[in-house]
């Protein structure tokens, strides 16, 4: 929801703030004059800070963006990023969620960091030691690419190097390029230790892989096998389910006859395939048990098509589906999931026709060498000369393409390194169960234990040269699969190699390395030192407090590091999972550059500020996407400068910084205990109670993670009731008071308000906070780790129900002058009438109600009973017991209204006819579309009703003239 309001510096509230334009008789010249004189010193009297860190309402019409950075350095060399020990508590630790080294910043990495930033800063000002610990992921896949297409622009292909000299290309490439997303994450303001930052191929870390698939090895839960994984014929790896992308896609279902061995040429079966080329790999042909149509078949031969007469078993299994296509399933184990699942369950051999780069092997014969799509081509060219194609038709796929370079994945057995995962999924679905570890939303819970007891193992392997080499050595002239040594290193590999087999033994590392995924499973407690427990880091902050990121991630490595924590460390490695949701175009489609609708969060910053982004984005609600749009960043730049104005408003109206007895008796002023809230006017009873209710609400909101509630529950306060009426209120008593207490008190409740509401504020905005923090006289400490406002203060609910009258009338009266269209400056006559009670709360704040409804002041009258002119007056009610009239002579000249409403309500009957005459034309209603007939009777009713208005504010008007003439002859 847009979020936009009034600015403080309208024209409107400039008039309200110029005390010489504020009354024309409740103050002379030379008091006006000396309360300019004191406005100009205090004018200048304030500046932010010495170290030229900060830009100050004072001085700056609007926050500077430009000094975000400036802040931002200040902060980390005073070292606030660190965590503190000073004031105790349960330290909060998060880990930040690893970018990859060769990423730059999108709008996911702005929410994640936004939202771990707000947990962070907020933490921080409870007093709890606070640890964000950041660090980058090395990206097997990601890196491997961007390199290797950097060495062909020079014309070296990776296989033109050694392992040994391309990861060297590699190194060299990540010292150069591989802290620009670090530096943006910067840009965000992410208050993270950097002195603890990470990366998953650091020395520590690298041990700690190593160390996590010894163990693992160790208790059985890593095996070697052939088994079906996702290929990349471009990249030569498997690829993890998270890196493919399914696509709808048009493509053609081809029909091909499959002959019955030893029947008669017109016994054969029809099957329907969207990729003919896997048929070479057929190992059977189903169909469903109750499917009559091929129920004679069932136990028979197929030959398979183009392959010299290969036969394979027809069988029957449920898992068939008698309706898509002619009913007819062709088994190809060996390059599709489902079959390689049904294949092995009922024990069918696996045959694979394919080459690792696409490419077709000899099971395919005639078409073997040729790649995958042109053998397509060719083989349904040969079946229709052979007679054995049917037909093809258009067909809506849904095919799986590489995520990074947007190749067709292809289902294939290959030879990998796996994780058992059930007995790891039970311990991590105990710890929801037991209440160990919480989900928010809590609906992503479900989700969480529905993919840990449907769990499948897990491919740790990749055929890369960049990342954890896998810690498995082989003896030369044995079976790999048999005869292999896991060790820490190649030196321990060979003594254990020796020990077994002798000293003239030969050894080699497997090439391959380990999945990206499996070093970032043990993120949260390698990144502390682990395997070493006794690391003091391990000690202080493990197990961390949260785990915030995507949902689209909870299986791939949230849950992933549950399992890991819970094996490695016995304990969960996080109290709680915060899920965000996908940030989207204004128009609900994910954000692609080929849609062209990608916001960049780095110009976004420049021309809006890091604080409205942040704003922005937290305004969303965990779990679900967020339309991101420019008329909403937009309205929270606004926000921020309506902060920086207020700002401008407060500095602008305490004393000079030298004026100590000023200051004594501003600083005097506490509003912690009942008796000193109970001591205060109306207007401040009302702000510090309601700010007290705000500080409570906001911290509940704040500990559930109800972060979209904070940012309008702050929102709606500063703007609606601290800017828009407290400000408003208090100029009557910076501006129109003799009495220097009433004054020091307005000064000390603006104070108090607004620093609050900046503490509050910071962990969504901490630029714009902190420079007006600092502009403020008599900080102690920076507002990053200045401590929160106090909880559980006293309210006064009684008063703040007052004062809401006094609002009530206030907008009775304003809403009046609009619709007589009375002039902003002219001030009018009024009577309130109310009970005794409500009439000493309303008339003691005679003052505010005056400037707020533009009344004049020596014609504000307080009455129990109407006034005798009441008929020659506009009446109000406000609420319960409270009234206005307002003498209508004072706001408009009668004769003149009397005039221009019976000109305008005679052209309203006109149009209004009209629309009338055209509804009771049966051709038009009958004709005319609905939707035209509709609007006609809309606009006729909405005539009508305007009419109705006009008719009796006219009567009423003219009543007033004759009351009037009436009064004149009596006279």
């Amino acid at each position: 929801m847009a979020l936009s309001g009034p600015s403080i510096f309208s024209s409107y509230s400039i008039h309200r703030f110029n005390p010489r334009l504020f009354s024309r008789r409740s103050v002379g010249i030379s008091v006006r004059l000396r309360k300019i004189k004191r406005l100009s010193e205090r004018f200048y009297a304030v500046s932010a800070s010495a170290n030229e860190v900060f830009v100050s309402p004072v001085t700056e019409k609007a926050f500077d963006f430009t000094s975000e950075e400036r802040i931002y350095k200040w902060w980390e060399s005073q070292g606030y990023f660190k965590p503190s020990f000073d004031r105790g508590g349960d330290p909060f630790v998060i880990s930040m969620p690893p970018p990859n080294v060769t990423g730059s910043l999108h709008m996911g990495h702005a929410m994640f960091v936004t939202l771990e930033d707000i947990m962070v800063r907020y933490s921080r000002m409870r007093g709890r030691p606070t640890l964000w610990l950041p660090g980058t992921d090395h990206a097997g896949i990601a890196t491997q690419m961007v390199v290797e297409k950097m060495l062909a622009s020079e014309g070296i292909k990776r296989t033109d190097l050694s392992r040994d000299e391309f990861t060297a290309r590699v190194w060299e490439w990540k010292e150069k390029y591989g802290g620009t997303i670090t530096s943006q994450i910067r840009r965000l303001g992410a208050s993270c230790d950097w002195t603890r930052e990470h990366f998953t191929l650091d020395e520590q870390l690298s041990l700690a892989v190593v160390e996590a698939f010894i163990r693992l090895h160790e208790k059985g839960l890593i095996y070697q096998g052939s088994y079906m994984v996702n290929w990349s014929p471009k990249l030569q790896t498997a690829v993890s389910d998270l890196e493919v992308e399914y696509c709808e896609e048009q493509g053609t279902l081809y029909y091909i006859k499959y002959r019955v061995a030893g029947g008669s040429r017109n016994d054969f079966l029809t099957i329907a395939t969207t990729r003919p080329e896997t048929l070479f790999a057929d190992t059977a042909v189903a169909v469903h048990p109750e499917d009559e149509r091929y129920s004679m078949y069932i136990g028979k031969q197929a030959i398979v098509p183009m392959t010299y007469g290969r036969h394979v078993p027809i069988i029957s299994n449920k898992y068939v589906d008698k309706e898509f296509g002619t009913g007819v399933l062709k088994i190809s184990p060996g390059h599709d999931h489902n079959d390689y699942l049904l294949a092995r369950k009922l024990g069918l051999p696996i045959l694979n026709a394919m080459n690792k780069d696409g490419t077709l092997n000899d099971v395919a014969g005639l078409y073997c060498g040729m790649d995958r799509f042109e053998a397509r081509k060719k083989l349904w060219s040969d079946l229709e000369e052979t007679g054995l194609a049917v037909k093809k038709e258009p067909h809506t796929l849904r095919v799986p393409r590489s995520q990074r370079g947007g190749e067709v994945i292809e289902p294939l057995v290959s030879k990998q390194w796996f994780v058992t995962m059930e007995p790891l999924a039970e311990k991590a679905l105990q710890a929801v169960e037991k209440g160990e570890l919480t989900i928010v939303p809590e609906r992503f819970e479900k989700i969480y234990v529905h993919w840990l007891s449907n769990i499948k193992d897990w491919c740790i392997s990749r055929q890369l040269w960049w990342g954890h080499r896998i810690p498995v050595w082989y003896v030369t002239g044995k079976d790999c699969e048999e005869d292999y040594i896991v060790a820490r290193n190649a030196t321990e590999a060979l003594e254990k190699a020796r020990e077994k087999y002798g000293k003239g033994v030969e050894i080699y590392q497997d090439p391959d390395v380990l999945d990206t995924w499996f070093s970032s499973a043990l993120w949260p407690f390698s990144t502390l030192g682990w395997p070493n427990i006794s690391n003091d880091d391990f000690k202080r902050f493990y197990p961390t407090t949260i785990l915030e990121t995507g949902h689209d991630i909870l299986f791939f490595w949230v849950a992933r590091m549950v399992m890991m924590g819970i094996e490695f460390t016995g304990s969960v490695p996080f109290s709680y999972i915060y899920l965000h949701g996908l940030i989207r175009d204004s128009d609900g489609r994910k954000m692609s550059k080929t849609l062209g609708n990608v916001i960049d969060p780095v110009d976004t910053i420049k021309e809006f500020g890091t604080d409205a982004l942040r704003f922005t984005l937290a305004l969303g609600t965990a779990g679900q996407d967020l339309n991101l749009s420019v008329e909403r960043l937009t309205s929270n730049k606004a926000f921020t400068n309506k902060l920086w104005n207020a700002g401008k408003f407060v500095l602008q109206n305490v004393p000079n910084i030298t004026d100590s007895s000023s200051w004594e008796d501003i600083l005097a002023f506490q509003f912690d205990s009942e008796k000193s809230l109970q001591a205060l006017p109306l207007p401040e009873i009302w702000v510090v109670s309601k700010l007290h209710k705000l500080v409570d609400d906001v911290t509940t909101s704040y500990e559930k993670f109800y972060f979209n509630d904070v940012a309008r529950e702050i929102y709606d306060f500063f703007w609606g009731d601290f800017a828009d009426w407290y400000i408003e209120a208090s100029k009557t008593r910076l501006y129109h008071s003799e009495d220097r207490s009433i004054v020091s008190l307005a000064q000390a409740v603006l104070m108090y308000v607004f620093e609050n509401v900046l503490k509050m504020l910071h962990p969504f905005m901490p630029f714009v906070t902190e420079a007006l923090w600092q502009a403020l006289p008599h900080r102690t400490c920076a507002i990053i780790v200045s401590p929160w406002p106090e909880t559980s203060l006293p309210r006064d609910f009684k008063m703040m129900r007052n004062f809401e009258n006094l609002q009530a009338l206030t907008r009775a009266i304003r809403n009046v002058r609009a619709e007589y269209s009375v002039e902003p400056a002219k001030r009018i006559s009024a009577n309130i009438v109310a009970g005794h009670e409500v009439l000493q709360y309303i008339s003691a704040e005679k003052n505010v109600l005056a400037l707020l409804s533009r009344l004049d002041l020596q014609h504000v009258h307080f009455t129990e009973v109407p006034p005798e002119d009441a008929n020659q007056s506009v009446h109000l009610v406000a609420g319960e017991g409270l009234e206005a009239f307002l003498p209508l002579a004072d706001m408009v000249d009668i004769t003149a209204e009397v005039n221009r409403l019976s000109k305008r309500l005679s052209k309203m009957q006109s149009e209004y006819d009209t629309l009338v005459a055209r509804l009771r034309s049966p051709k038009f209603v009958e004709k005319a579309p609905q939707e035209v007939v509709s609007g006609v009777r809309e606009k006729a009713a909405e005539a009508e009703e305007k009419i109705i208005l006009t008719k009796n504010r006219l009567d009423f008007l003219k009543s007033t003239v004759l009351v009037s003439e009436q009064l004149k002859s009596t006279a």
